[in-house]
C-alpha cells in the first residue's frame, strides 16, 4: 500500500513508538526539500564589508549608511553546528484532545521529528519537559543514540498542573552558554505577559526562538451545542453553560489571545507557528521549514 504523503494525526499512535513515527514523518518532509532543511535557522550575522556592484541591495545596512555615508553589506555565516533545545509543555491542559490525539501527544511527535532532523544533520539537540517547573531534561548531543533517550523521556511524562512557561524560558536563557535555537511546544495557557517576558529574555540573549502554539480544533472553533459541563484541567474549577450562547465572545477572546502572542513574537523576531492538532504534523513542520529558509535567504 502506498504511504500517504501526510500522516493523519489520528492514526499516529497506531504507527509505533515515537522514534518510528519521527522517522516516517521525516521521510515525508524530505520529499521535495533541499538537503539540510534546518540549516537556515542557524544562520548568523558575521561581519560588514563594503558594497561592490552586483551585491544584492537588500543586504545593504542603511543605518550604517546614514552614519558613514558609505554603503556596507551584511555578511552571514551558517554555523557548522548549532545547539537546539526543544521544550515541551507537559502540563495537564495539554492532555486535552477532541479526537484520538491530545495536544501533548501531537507535541511529542512533532518534537521527536524535529529532533531526528537536527541530529541527522550532525547538530546537537536536547529536550526538556515542563509544567510548573522543568520535570525532565536530556542535554543536547549530536549522536543518533540520543533519540532513544529523548523518546524514553517523552513516553514517561506524567502531566501535572499547572503551566509556568515563562519560568522555563528564563531558566534556559540563563542555562545556554552559547547562542542556539529554542523551540517551544505549548498551548500557552499561562500568563501571556509573563510568557512575553520569557521570549524577550531568550531573544535578548541572541537565541533563535520558535513557538509552536498547539491547539485542538475544538478550541479553535468551539463547535459545541446543547448544555455542557466544562472541567478545568489545571485546577480552574467547573462551569455549566450552553456553548452557543458564549461562542461569539469565546472566539473573539481567542482571536485576541492569538494575535497578542503572534505580535509579541514578531516584535522579538521570534518565529510563531499556530499548530492545529487536526493538521498533519509533516505539513506543519514542512511549512515552518520553508518559511525559515525563505527568511534566511532574505537576511
Amino acid at each position: 500500500m502506498q504511504q500517504a504523503k501526510y500522516l493523519d494525526p489520528e492514526i499516529l499512535s497506531a504507527v509505533g513508538t515515537l522514534d518510528v513515527v519521527a522517522r516516517r514523518v521525516v521521510e515525508g518532509i524530505r520529499i521535495g526539500m533541499h538537503r539540510s532543511p534546518l540549516r537556515g535557522i542557524s544562520t548568523e550575522f558575521s561581519a560588514y564589508r563594503q558594497y561592490v556592484p552586483g551585491d544584492a541591495l537588500k543586504h545593504i545596512d542603511w543605518k550604517v549608511y546614514s552614519r558613514t555615508n558609505r554603503y556596507y553589506v551584511k555578511q552571514y555565516d551558517a554555523e557548522t553546528n548549532f545547539v537546539a533545545n526543544l521544550l515541551i509543555d507537559a502540563s495537564q491542559s495539554m492532555t486535552y484532545g477532541s479526537g484520538k490525539i491530545t495536544k501533548l501527544e501531537y507535541a511529542k511527535y512533532m518534537a521527536a521529528s524535529l529532533a531526528y532532523l537536527i541530529v541527522e544533520q550532525r547538530d546537537s539537540c536536547g529536550v526538556g519537559l515542563f509544567d510548573g517547573e522543568l520535570r525532565g531534561y536530556v542535554p543536547p548531543k549530536s549522536t543518533l543514540s540520543i533519540l532513544s533517550t529523548i523518546s524514553t523521556l517523552m513516553e514517561q511524562a506524567i502531566p501535572r498542573p499547572k503551566t509556568k512557561v515563562a519560568a522555563v524560558l528564563h531558566e534556559f536563557a540563563n542555562r545556554m552558554s552559547r547562542r542556539g535555537v529554542v523551540m517551544l511546544f505549548s498551548d500557552l495557557f499561562d500568563s501571556t505577559a509573563e510568557f512575553i517576558k520569557g521570549i524577550n529574555h531568550l531573544a535578548f540573549r541572541g537565541h533563535n526562538v520558535v513557538v509552536f502554539h498547539i491547539l485542538d480544533p475544538y478550541e479553535l472553533t468551539f463547535p459545541l451545542n446543547g448544555t455542557w459541563k466544562f472541567i478545568g484541567l489545571e485546577e480552574d474549577g467547573e462551569m455549566i453553560t450552553q456553548p452557543a450562547r458564549v461562542r461569539a465572545n469565546y472566539l473573539a477572546e481567542l482571536k485576541r489571545f492569538i494575535e497578542e502572542v503572534r505580535s509579541a513574537c514578531a516584535r522579538n523576531q521570534v518565529d510563531y507557528v499556530l499548530a492545529n492538532t487536526a493538521t498533519p504534523i509533516e505539513q506543519v513542520i514542512s511549512g515552518y521549514l520553508l518559511q525559515a529558509a525563505a527568511g534566511a535567504s532574505q537576511r
